[in-house]
């Protein structure tokens, strides 16, 4: 009871403004896979696997991010099989942004 009196002030602003919520479930679960992939990532073998385990993860979160299906995603890309004699343009191309991407994997 100390603890929300003493904070009284901040725990006012839901009762003046509808829109914040009480719960902070959305935020949990957002972080959750993260704080999972955490605990795996102790057991990469050396740090090139770590580094690879990390882009991946990039990966799918950035097709997640824009809204297309991560397998369809993570195949478009194996199919164009990026690498570093690429034009920019080209890599662009395979951004999960991009409209060729949207084109081909969206949800």
């Amino acid at each position: 009871m100390n603890y929300a009196q003493n904070r009284k002030d901040t725990l006012m602003t839901y009762l003046e403004d509808g829109h914040c919520s009480l719960s902070n479930n959305l935020s949990e679960n957002a972080i959750r896979p993260f704080t999972v992939g955490r605990k795996i990532w102790l057991f990469s073998a050396s740090p090139k696997g770590a580094t690879s385990s990390s882009i991946v993860y990039t990966l799918v979160d950035m097709a997640k991010a824009n809204d297309l299906n991560t397998y369809k995603y993570l195949a478009y890309l194996l199919s164009k099989l990026p690498n570093e004699k690429m034009s920019d343009k080209q890599l662009e191309e395979l951004a999960p942004w991009s409209e060729a991407a949207k084109a081909n994997c969206q949800n």
